[in-house]
């Protein structure tokens, strides 16, 4: 027996219409007959696309303000009804329900609803009951019935009635599954509004979902298969880059111009943060972007090349003709010029993003780790930290400038992995050390660096991102140059740690605010 399923009835109820008048037109070309309601009925009918209100088709009116229009046992038991199972042909014959062989619904507007900001009653009516019902009947039956969740899936099977006079068991299987997937984003995404109303950050279950946007050569390692998923709401960064040029972005290319430009977006002046393994290699602020390059770039030259290069203004060409100077993966800014785009052009390797914005580095939201079994769900890392919150700990106080450049210098450890030491003189990094097993060692190998690069570390700021457990890690600090520092504080041995500050004669602030990142 063949799988070939021909369309004779379409029920069509969808709010995004894109596609819906040529979908129509199509079906009854191929001699289909449309079951609508409203505004897709209204459309239909308005282009000269002969339809059927489906109220017309049950017999019974929309009622409770359209809150009740297919849930009745004519379009459900048209839906479920199995083809060739003679007492569900029988019952059906007996009840009147004629089979119905297209369902193409797509549901109402909820998530762009809440991402407008809509009023608590506007967006529980914007919760579609019919139409996932609808959906669900149909990917459940899909042996005898074609489900079509999104204008996208049109084209694919009135190409199969064009070919096979209906569709495959193969494509309807396709779209059930899509079906499913599109029915659990969208409870997902009221199940995660309604813990808002709530306050529930973390709550008994969660839900999450994503739509695919690119399925990727490979994963972190070439044995490794890997895809880009977009969740909602949007955050500028990668997930609303426009590409502009060169091959696609690899699991590596994402995960390292995420952390640039998560970077990045700490500072309000001109800044210029170049990423390599997803750690900052040069962070500078100037007053334009072309000086700031070249300051980033003179924290450590070695490892910028391949590197990732993020920019918190518009990419202007003299930035751009700086950059395109080394290898550079990955160029991703808010904006770029005319001119830079042209530059940029000629480098095939090179990958130029544009986002539209940047990211609120203060901006509430919750991140996930995966665990065997599990996941780890936590707040952000939104903490920022000002002159207002800093605790002066020495005897001498740090001058305004040394202020500047320690906020500078904790800022961008607190995108560094732990342990993070991070050396800052004139709102530039001289040095960074990521990753260690004690931070000791981070102090040494950030100087080591630096001073390789022939940077002049004397009179320059240390930021850590944890407290110092013992003084040995200051001391390295003071030996590197550094005349201040900023830390968390908060260790049992702080006391002997203020006391070596003071034996060297610096100033030290605790901010009270770890940044530990794994």
């Amino acid at each position: 027996m063949s799988d070939i399923i021909p369309i004779r009835t379409a029920l069509i109820s969808v709010s995004d219409k894109t596609g819906l008048v040529e979908f129509g037109q199509a079906l009854v070309a191929s001699g289909a007959a449309i079951l609508s309601t409203g505004g897709s009925a209204k459309t239909l009918r308005e282009a000269g696309v002969p339809v059927t209100e489906v109220s017309e088709h049950t017999g019974f009116p929309e009622i409770l303000e359209g809150r009740v229009k297919t849930l009745v046992p004519q379009v459900h038991g048209g839906i479920l009804g199995k083809r060739h199972d003679p007492s569900h042909i029988a019952q059906m014959a007996e009840h009147g329900i004629a089979p119905i062989d297209l369902v193409a619904v797509n549901l109402y507007p909820f998530e762009a609803t809440v991402a407008r900001g809509a009023e608590f009653d506007d967006c529980i009516e914007n919760i579609d009951i019919g139409g996932p019902a609808m959906i669900r009947s149909a990917a459940k039956n899909h042996e005898g019935v074609t489900v079509l969740t999104e204008p996208a899936h049109y084209a694919r099977v009135l190409k199969e009635i064009s070919t096979h006079g209906g569709t495959t068991l193969a494509t309807r299987r396709a779209l059930a599954a899509s079906a499913y997937a599109r029915t659990a984003a969208y409870d997902a995404a009221i199940s995660a509004w309604f813990a808002a109303q709530l306050g529930e950050t973390y709550p008994d279950r969660v839900s999450v979902s994503g739509a695919k946007k690119q399925e990727l050569r490979y994963g972190e390692n070439p044995h490794q298969s890997a895809a880009f998923y977009t969740s909602s709401p949007a955050r500028f960064g990668v997930a609303t880059a426009t590409q502009h040029q060169g091959k696609e972005l690899s699991y590596n290319n994402y995960n390292d111009t995420d952390a640039a430009f998560e970077c990045v977006a700490e500072f309000d002046e001109p800044t210029v943060v170049i990423v390599k393994h997803a750690n900052p290699c040069g962070v500078a602020t100037a007053l334009n972007l072309a000086d700031a390059w070249d300051d980033a770039l003179a924290c450590d030259p070695v490892s910028a090349f391949g590197g990732i290069v993020a920019v918190n203004r518009a990419l202007d060409e003299e930035t751009a003709a700086k950059i395109a100077t080394i290898f550079t993966e990955v160029i991703i800014a808010p904006e770029a010029t005319g001119g830079a785009k042209s530059l940029l052009a000629a480098k095939k390797n090179l990958r130029l993003l544009t986002t539209g914005g940047v990211p609120s580095p203060v901006e509430e939201g919750v991140t996930f780790k995966s665990l065997a079994g599990g996941f780890l769900v936590q707040s952000r890392d939104a903490g920022r930290v000002s002159k207002r919150d800093l605790k002066i700990v020495t005897r001498r106080a740090p001058t305004d400038k040394e202020l500047e450049d320690m906020l500078f210098a904790f800022r961008v450890a607190k995108h560094v992995k732990s342990n993070a030491i991070v050396y800052a003189k004139k709102l530039m990094t001289l040095g960074i050390g990521a990753g260690q097993m004690n931070r000791v060692d981070s102090a040494r190998i950030a100087a080591w660096r630096g001073k390789n690069a022939g940077l002049d570390f004397n009179g320059c700021a240390v930021a850590s991102d944890a407290f110092f457990p013992f003084a040995d890690g200051l001391e390295a600090a003071i030996a590197a140059g550094a005349s201040c520092v900023i830390q968390p504080g908060g260790s049992i041995r702080d006391k002997e740690v203020i006391e070596a500050a003071d034996k060297a004669g610096i100033a030290m602030v605790f901010t009270n605010m770890r940044h530990f990142r794994h």
